[in-house]
């Protein structure tokens, strides 16, 4: 069986990148340079509209930790079934308590609300304060799948514990690494940890077509390149899947 490549994506563009380098799978999020926010309806519809591959939507209403108000959580309920109205193959969201756990309790109820859509519980997972009981609680309220780096800040140095998970795991919920997967890396990854699918995100930066810059004005965090976009590289995702299965 080959290696299921799943990209991150911000753009419709994107996913028709990926699509053509050969992922089988997206997740959809807006704001990537703060980890991923819920996407507009606009884009969801249009990228849905473009691809045949599936489509995750991530529900995180901010930036930031994990730990959400009620308002929030309520922006995530609503986020949920908004996805299920558009036509989305499954959501990934995460949420913890103040102690550094799974919040249980409001877990199962997204869960509940998104069936029967596939459920990834993202890198919420990777600031548990314990990754072997967080992974036990997640298989527990039967989420599909994790999306961690073991960790640590990519996933070439968590490997130790992404083979600890999935053994732990023995096949009943999917470890999915991410987190710094390149061409260079990914083949020692799969040897190593023996995982059947990869989160991997395949980019490049292409320049604004802007002809006139205000130096002197940021639309949002200063000295951010804002005259570029970052979109995913057909030829960057094919490459990964050569070198993934050499």
């Amino acid at each position: 069986m080959s290696l299921i490549l799943e990209v991150c994506i911000e753009s419709a563009e994107s996913a028709i990148a990926a699509e053509a380098g050969g992922a089988n799978r997206v997740e959809l999020c807006d704001n990537l340079m703060e980890g991923g926010t819920t996407p507009s309806a606009g884009m969801v519809a249009l990228t849905l509209e473009n691809v045949s591959i599936d489509v995750m939507m991530i529900i995180r209403p901010r930036g930031g930790d994990f730990l959400y108000t009620d308002l929030e959580y309520e922006i995530m309920l609503r986020d949920i079934y908004m996805a299920q109205s558009l036509g989305v193959h499954g959501v990934v969201f995460g949420l913890l308590t103040p102690d550094g756990k799974v919040d249980k309790r409001r877990t199962a109820k997204l869960i509940d609300v998104a069936r029967p859509l596939k459920v990834t519980f993202h890198r919420a997972f990777d600031m548990t304060v314990d990754p072997f009981e967080a992974l036990e609680d997640l298989i527990s309220l039967g989420v599909d799948r994790i999306l961690t780096s073991g960790q640590q800040p990519s996933v070439e140095q968590g490997i130790p514990l992404l083979k600890k998970l999935i053994e732990q795991a023995n096949g009943r919920i999917i470890i999915l690494p991410g987190c710094g997967i390149d061409e260079d890396n990914i083949a020692e990854l799969v040897s190593k940890t023996g995982v059947k699918e990869c989160h991997v995100t395949g980019k490049h930066q292409i320049p604004s077509l802007m002809t006139y810059t205000n130096p002197k004005v940021f639309m949002g965090v200063p000295d951010a390149p804002e005259y570029e976009k970052t979109v995913v590289d057909q030829e960057r995702i094919s490459a990964l899947r050569a070198a993934a299965e050499r």
